[in-house]
């Protein structure tokens, strides 16, 4: 691809793209669970679609196809992947969700009960990468509180559902995060700089937020039962958060989180050698959708490029761009677009990653900004949609006490995180400003 656009596309290439979409998303709202039907079973449509449909013979298809799935960026992420799941699953038996869950509870004031709930969800989040991990951990519990306390259970969902976004969103361990930096061919800890500089000012208007309304809230005391826990155990999560932020190679980081959450599962008993294996092994199979997804999602956009499916689409793109700051935007809106139609953040960003790349090194953008842009975009809509993951988990834990649009009213972080990356993108004192300090 050089500078300028070659063509105007094909946009009958896109067929076997929105195929795959259309069979995710359609099959999400027949059955009524946008997670019954494996996405990988929904991409091989799309490739199978391809191979139909797709000019050049089937050898070429093939070819293009495999040197799609094998392209570089592509198994670097799935690699990283599979590390971050081993270090996930062998940190979680070692009791580390646990001990934070249970530390965060028993040091909070019923008063503050959101505002530690959002802090509770936003270190869990960050350390395990997973917001949906977060919200299963905490949500009992804090729909319990809520209960039990006569506090706002709105306001408790709406904190615990941001919490858990906004670690989603700045953790380096995250799906996310991964694909958004790795699509875009930037370090981890740059893209952590620049986000960070948009996700902490919104995160500290949302804690003030939280702090008045809960203060001001008709509560009473409760007593919460106090739960043992091992506060050693939550180490390997300060480690890798720590390695990260100092630029140690995200290889590195997490074997030696994964190493270091086994010497204090095997010296804690919490584990033997062998089951330690075979917790590494677990969490490696536990990453085998996400894994399968990107690699054949990359071979079927290489499938779809060569056919001028995507030439298509940035000519389109680039037709109502008419600046750096509207192909900024651009990029949100499509990620944002992407994620309206099948429901998952990850995939969305695994999807348009190759457009945001093009539109980014087409119009001069810094790839660090852009993946922020990337992977804020896809955690704002996927923390708002009703028939999202993190939003069904947290309705399902108040049982039929909370319903959709009492949680998107406290849904502030997501409102303040909007805000700000809108200044982000069109204010020229920001970039000077970010600049500066990075």
């Amino acid at each position: 691809m050089t500078n300028q656009l070659r063509t105007k596309g094909n946009p009958w290439a896109l067929l076997p793209l929105l195929l795959f979409i259309f069979t995710f998303l359609g099959a999400g709202i027949f059955l009524e669970d946008f997670y019954a039907l494996p996405s990988p079973v929904a991409v091989l449509v799309g490739i199978v679609a391809a191979f139909l449909l797709l000019q050049q013979n089937t050898e070429q298809k093939i070819t293009t196809l495999i040197a799609g799935c094998g392209e570089s960026k592509i198994i670097t992420m799935c690699i990283i992947y599979l590390l971050a799941g081993a270090f996930a699953v062998v940190s979680k038996a070692t009791g580390g969700v646990d001990a934070v869950v249970n530390l965060g509870i028993s040091t909070i004031d019923v008063a503050y009960f959101p505002l530690g709930i959002f802090l509770i969800a936003a270190f869990l989040s960050t350390a395990t990468g997973t917001s949906v991990g977060a919200i299963v951990a905490i949500g009992p519990i804090a729909v319990t509180l809520a209960e039990t306390s006569g506090a706002s259970l709105p306001l408790i969902a709406g904190a615990l559902l941001g919490g858990s976004m906004l670690g989603d969103n700045l953790s380096m361990i995250s799906d996310t995060t991964i694909a958004a930096t790795q699509s875009l061919g930037c370090k981890l800890k740059d893209k952590f700089k620049i986000n960070l500089f948009i996700a902490f000012p919104a995160a500290i208007i949302t804690l003030f937020v939280l702090f008045y309304l809960g203060l001001n809230s008709e509560i009473k005391a409760v007593n919460i039962a106090q739960q043992s826990f091992e506060l050693w155990v939550i180490l390997p999560y300060l480690v890798v958060i720590a390695l990260a932020l100092l630029g140690v190679n995200v290889f590195s980081t997490l074997l030696l989180g994964t190493v270091l959450a086994g010497i204090i599962g095997f010296l804690g008993s919490h584990f033997t050698v062998l089951e330690f294996a075979q917790k590494i092994y677990e969490g490696l199979t536990s990453m085998t959708d996400i894994f399968l997804l990107s690699m054949l999602t990359g071979g079927l956009a290489a499938m779809v490029d060569k056919a001028g499916g995507i030439d298509y689409v940035l000519y389109h793109i680039k037709k109502a761009i008419k600046s750096k700051k509207s192909a900024q935007m651009g990029v949100g809106t499509l990620v944002g677009f992407a994620n309206l139609a099948i429901a998952n953040n990850t995939v969305s960003i695994v999807i348009t990653g190759g457009i945001a790349k093009e539109i980014n090194d087409e119009y001069g953008l810094d790839a660090r900004k852009t993946a922020t842009i990337l992977d804020i975009f896809s955690c704002i809509i996927q923390g708002i949609l009703p028939y999202g993951a993190q939003v069904l988990l947290i309705l399902s834990f108040a049982n039929g006490k909370l319903n959709f649009f009492d949680l998107l009213e406290n849904a502030w972080y997501h409102l303040f995180l909007f805000i700000f990356t809108i200044i982000a993108i069109y204010s020229s004192f920001w970039d000077r400003w970010i600049q500066k300090w990075i």
